[in-house]
This record gives structure tokens, C-alpha cells and sequence, in this order.
């Protein structure tokens, strides 16, 4: 299965009842173990986890601290981006990832998350 189709399998388990907007993420690490991570709301939104930050958390958690690549799919026309919270957390852990982004009728682009997160705020500024 393909990192993209991960992706895609992995927005199946999101929990979005409020939105209706459901994303899935598929983080390869370097040694090619792929964790996957949709998206989970909660009534207050503010508790809600987005799918990249899941699949992230999922990794960190098992001891993965190198990545590659990750995919993030949702059900959109236009191709739906990282939000802010999660460009943050992926520069943090995984510096300037491969990132693919699609949709449900089999768009995609891939680009680096420096191309969206032009200047991040790191520990280099602590």
C-alpha cells in the first residue's frame, strides 16, 4: 500500500462530527515504518488533534525521531495544507519534510514544508 493510500485509508477513522471534514496522514520514518493519524474533534474544538499531529505523536511515542515523507488527504477540490499548529509541529520533528498532499478524487502535489512554512521559529531561536 502506498503512503498516499494510507492516507486515505487512515481518514476513514476520523472522528469529525462537528466539521464534517475529515483528514487522514500517513509519517514514513526513515527506517520506512509508516504511522498513520486522522483527525479528532471534541465539542470545545479547541481539544480537537489534527491528523498530522496524531500520526506525529503516534511516532514520537514509539521512540521514531527521523522522517521522510508524509501524506495528508482530505475531501476537498483545492488541496487542503497543513494548518498552522501542525506546520509548526512537523517543522519541529521532522525539519523540512516531503509532504503530499490529495484529495479523494486522485489530485495530488508534493512539495517540501519549506515551501509552506518559509520561516519557521525553531530552538535556534531560544
Amino acid at each position: 500500500m502506498t503512503l498516499i493510500e494510507m492516507a486515505l485509508e487512515a481518514r476513514s477513522n476520523a472522528h469529525a462530527p462537528y466539521s464534517h471534514f475529515l483528514v487522514g496522514a500517513a509519517l514514513e520514518a526513515s527506517d520506512g515504518r509508516v504511522f498513520t493519524g486522522c483527525n479528532i474533534e471534541n465539542a470545545t474544538y479547541g481539544l480537537s488533534i489534527c491528523a498530522e499531529r496524531v500520526a506525529i505523536f503516534k511516532a514520537i511515542s514509539e521512540g521514531v525521531v527521523k522522517f521522510q515523507r508524509i501524506a495528508v488527504s482530505a475531501d476537498t477540490d483545492v488541496l487542503t495544507p497543513p494548518c498552522g499548529a501542525c506546520r509548526q509541529i512537523l517543522w519541529e520533528f521532522c525539519g523540512d519534510i516531503e509532504l503530499t498532499l490529495t484529495n479523494l478524487h486522485g489530485k495530488t502535489e508534493t512539495l517540501h514544508l519549506k515551501d509552506l512554512f518559509p520561516r519557521p521559529f525553531d530552538a535556534s531561536f531560544i
